[in-house]
């Protein structure tokens, strides 16, 4: 990563997992690197998650949103997870669908949990909660319901039988 300089704002290690703290600005270029490396051989990517450090003042000032990327390479056995922070009122990030096709799913999934959008995501709509939910759930300032959201537009429909 040392090639990357300024880019990477942090390195850190624990219980023998590695993360790195990037510019959100600079995550498709170190992405690209460290895919077509032949030394690194980082060819999965093999999930995207948030969290929301709302609350925490510590965290927070670093970005309220941190977006992490767990990386895998197959070749070396190697895992380790990329970090891009985000500030509450610019939760805009590159998708990174055309470097990894998998991404389309897992950046939709943060996209409806979290609200974080992903600049290039070739269809980024909602994955798992309805279509009338507003909001993003998984935001520490959603609001609480005792309320269940309902899937009923097809809850009269037969189920489909897969031949």
């Amino acid at each position: 990563m040392e090639q990357f300089g300024d880019a990477v704002l942090e390195d850190d290690e624990f219980r023998g997992d590695v993360s790195y703290t990037i510019k959100a600005d600079r995550l498709v270029e170190i992405c690209e690197a460290l895919h077509g490396s032949a030394e690194l051989d980082v060819k999965l990517l093999s999930d995207i998650t948030c969290v929301d450090w709302l609350g925490d003042e510590q965290e927070e000032k670093k970005g309220r949103f941190e977006v992490v990327y767990n990386l895998y390479s197959i070749t070396h056995h190697f895992r380790f997870f990329l970090k891009v922070r985000l500030d509450e009122d610019d939760t805009k990030v590159e998708s990174l669908v055309d470097l990894w096709p998998g991404a389309n799913w897992m950046e939709r999934e943060v996209w409806d949990l979290f609200g974080i959008e992903f600049v290039g995501h070739p269809q980024l709509t909602k994955i798992l909660t309805p279509d009338e939910l507003e909001g993003h759930p998984l935001r520490k300032d959603y609001p609480l319901t005792w309320e269940q959201p309902r899937f009923s537009f097809n809850k009269d429909d037969p189920p489909e039988v897969i031949k």
